[in-house]
């Protein structure tokens, strides 16, 4: 077998950004992702074991029954170390865990988009926290500005929609945002950056009340959105949405998703693309002319032939006169074509330092390869 190294001009690196789509469809109290259907029979739940609109984040346990499921654990030794999830009292008391007791975690853990709705002068501790996030924005839009002219964020009544990062990646590509609010059905507005300022302008229906007003702005690279949109969508309609009955309000916008109450005439769809940058590493390996044209293969000698080494109590002889096997093809059964050394070649393994096997490519179609031609086969590995 043939080693070959790369050279300084065979190896590159380089990162292709990616930008995956979601889209999420509530009503009722339900979350679709994506368009996923609701799988049913006998042994649905055993598939995924995360409800509707969720993801598996480790998909351990995909596919597999729900009474031999797999879980993480510890067993307590004599470091007195405890876990973040125990407290050093309970884990070093001999009473809360004895040595070699095992403290266990369950899997799967899933993670969907939130919702949460804080009325006027309501306690907003997730909202405070992200105050520094918004006043480092307000360069873009003075709409992020946590105090201004526009509200107070501190005491207005405003609605956070939350999207884990598994959803987006490293962060949402700025201006695909798009929030839609229906009731029975029936479009009443629509949300959109088409400023790419992360500015949610009602952009429709076509005249509707709000039309060209920010309802809104994104956090692009913490995955928020902050609903401020005040303004009664639809003034004829009616429902409980928080604690008493109103006009649907894009703050009110994914209420459903607290589950607390359900709104049961509305309906929301929310669609973004993330930015996930995927590191490539592309390879050349060389297949110089004149080199790689013979084969360890058995197959690749001429059969019949007496192919035993050798031995004696000093030596180890293998036959170097073997005749190679002619493969060239000829417009007759027989005779053959000339002779001429040939090989096909159909993988190319990646080796460490230490000619460790850590990669294997294959070919789709094995490639002849004689004495006078000489290859370079592209590889691209990615993570």
């Amino acid at each position: 077998m043939s080693f070959y190294k790369f050279g300084s001009n065979d190896i590159f690196h380089n990162v292709i950004k990616t930008h995956p789509q979601c889209r999420f469809l509530i009503y009722s109290g339900t979350i679709r992702y994506n368009s996923k259907p609701t799988l049913t029979g006998s042994y649905s739940n055993d598939l995924t074991h995360v409800p509707p609109g969720h993801i598996n984040l480790h998909e351990i346990n995909v596919d597999r029954p729900s009474d031999s499921m797999v879980y993480s654990f510890v067993t307590k030794g004599g470091s007195k170390i405890a876990p973040k999830t125990v407290s050093a009292k309970s884990f070093n008391n001999s009473s809360g865990f004895a040595l070699g007791d095992v403290i266990s975690s369950s899997y799967p853990m899933s993670a969907t988009i939130s919702k949460d709705f804080y009325a006027e002068n309501a306690s907003r501790n997730r909202i405070s926290a992200l105050r520094n996030s918004l006043d480092y924005y307000a360069t873009l839009s003075r709409h992020y500005l946590y105090s201004s002219s526009f509200g107070d964020k501190a005491t207005q009544p405003l609605g956070l929609v939350s999207i884990p990062s598994i959803f987006y990646g490293s962060t949402i590509k700025r201006g695909t945002v798009n929030l839609k609010y229906y009731v029975t059905g029936t479009l009443v507005g629509e949300l959109r950056d088409e400023g790419q300022r992360g500015e949610l302008v009602q952009v429709g229906p076509v005249g509707s009340t709000g039309s060209g007003s920010v309802a809104g702005v994104a956090l692009y690279n913490e995955g928020f959105l902050v609903l401020t949109g005040s303004w009664a969508l639809d003034p004829n309609h009616g429902e409980t949405y928080a604690a008493a009955s109103d006009n649907p309000r894009w703050y009110y916008f994914g209420q459903s998703m607290s589950g607390t109450i359900i709104a049961i005439s509305s309906s929301y769809t929310l669609e973004f693309s993330g930015t996930n940058p995927v590191p490539v590493t592309t390879m050349f390996a060389h297949a110089p002319a004149g080199e790689l044209n013979y084969s360890s293969n058995p197959t690749y000698i001429e059969y019949g032939q007496n192919i035993t080494p050798k031995t004696g109590s000093t030596f180890y002889v293998e036959n170097d006169e073997l005749a190679i096997k002619n493969t060239v093809s000829s417009a007759y059964a027989d005779p053959t074509g000339s002779f001429k050394k040939q090989t096909f070649i159909s993988k190319i393994g990646l080796y460490d330092e230490k000619k460790n096997l850590i990669g294997v490519a294959k070919l789709a179609t094995p490639v002849k390869k004689t004495e006078d031609r000489d290859f370079t086969f592209k590889l691209k590995l990615d993570f």
